[in-house]
């Protein structure tokens, strides 16, 4: 499935791309829209989101945290018949969910999906997202699974492939993981660096890997993690160096992706850093060297 070229329509609700959005793939059920929390008494006449489906809520970086939240749900149809919307709407007035700003919710054209179908939808997308660790998941509890055929989940897995698509064209990459698989079967691609530096303080050499992706530079778990902060260093780093999955040992227990190599490398050591000279290959080349070629 993911051999096949798509094409993907994007239509600006609004005349402007900050406005609402209506997303699909061609030859396929999947549509989407992307709407601002403003926006959302603006969609009373969309038949799409008067029906069954998914949404996604996304919001900015929190006090605790320099990653960007994420909330999965699912709507049924009520008797009212405004499902999706009526949900978003819910959302929007609960003081408790004041964290989000924009919402994707994700149906079919047909308005074929019932509970079975988007409990397990919920249930996937919510462990694709943790998975991903791109997006602090709001989630609090795991979604019920569903039971359904082999024949149905065929289909469910093709809309799932379909939903990552549209979110990465509306750039929201919350189901895509921070590294290839390649790098997870501990192969050695040209694209994995090192960072190797003498802890004076601690006695130690501080040892970490990351690699060079598409999005920016990504720390890999099983990295050293300085535990003090120098004077000089990024408010975001120092607030995602207190909130990542670091154990008594100092080592990094989750891949974590940043801009750019010096936040990356800034994050390991606890202050501010030249990425691009820190990072090198096994061939101690550094970074910079390679962008150069």
């Amino acid at each position: 499935m993911a051999n096949f070229k798509k094409t993907i329509k994007l239509f600006l609700m609004d005349y402007e791309p900050t406005g609402r959005i209506k997303c699909s793939v061609d030859g396929t059920t999947c549509v989407a829209f992307k709407i601002n929390r403003n926006d959302l008494d603006k969609c009373g006449d969309r038949k799409e989101l008067n029906q069954t489906g998914i949404y996604f809520l996304f919001g900015g970086t929190t006090d605790d945290s320099a990653k960007e939240v994420v909330y999965i749900g699912q709507a049924n149809c009520r008797k009212n018949g405004e499902a999706l919307l009526n949900r978003l709407l819910e959302h929007s007035r609960n003081p408790k969910k004041d964290y989000w700003n924009e919402a994707v919710a994700i149906t079919t054209t047909d308005d074929s999906f019932g509970p079975t179908e988007i409990s397990y939808l919920e249930n996937h997308f919510s462990n694709l997202a943790k998975e991903a660790n791109r997006y602090i998941v709001k989630n609090g509890n795991e979604p019920m699974i569903g039971n359904i055929s082999e024949e149905k989940q065929h289909t469910l897995e093709e809309f799932i492939y379909n939903t990552t698509l549209i979110l990465g064209a509306l750039n929201y990459k919350v189901l895509v993981p921070i590294v290839e698989t390649n790098i997870k079967q501990n192969s050695a691609p040209k694209n994995l660096f090192y960072l190797q530096r003498k802890n004076r303080a601690a006695g130690i050499t501080i040892q970490a890997k990351g690699q060079k992706t598409r999005d920016g530079f990504v720390v890999l778990k099983g990295s050293y993690i300085v535990e003090a902060d120098m004077k000089a260093i990024p408010k975001k780093i120092q607030q995602l160096r207190q909130s990542a999955k670091i154990n008594k040992d100092r080592i990094l227990q989750e891949d974590l992706l940043f801009n750019s190599p010096s936040y990356a490398a800034a994050f390991v050591i606890g202050g501010n850093a030249n990425g691009l000279m820190e990072w090198k290959t096994k061939d101690g080349i550094p970074l910079k060297n390679i962008l150069n070629d």
